[in-house]
């Protein structure tokens, strides 16, 4: 899970991001999720499908980086309440202190409660 305002200050991520999302055990492939901490005055934008409707380039470089949300992590979410289906991934911009705890514990929740 990595924490941004995503504003890469050190060059381009996806690289990286891909090459961490390639990795992978008996358990599959490693999920990269991201929480964006923007400056902007905007509305949270959690688990989104599509980068439609995001506002900046980062934000859109940070959803394309994310990993899917997998089935098990998605069952969690919606019975948190948030609004997931397929192709949601693990990115959330602009998030608030309720949403990156309730990001924290989807995307870290043990995988034996599925």
């Amino acid at each position: 899970i990595n924490i941004t305002d995503g504003e890469a200050t050190d060059g381009d991520p996806t690289a990286a991001a891909d090459d961490i999302r390639k990795l992978k055990s008996n358990d599959g492939e490693v999920l990269l999720f991201n929480i964006h901490l923007s400056a902007q005055r905007a509305a949270a934008i959690e688990y989104p499908n599509s980068e439609s409707g995001l506002p900046d380039q980062f934000a859109q470089q940070l959803f394309r980086m994310s990993s899917v949300l997998p089935e098990y992590m998605m069952s969690i979410a919606k019975k948190e309440g948030m609004n997931v289906g397929e192709g949601s991934r693990g990115f959330v911009f602009n998030a608030d202190m309720v949403a990156v705890i309730k990001f924290l514990d989807i995307g870290t929740r043990p995988s034996a409660l599925r």
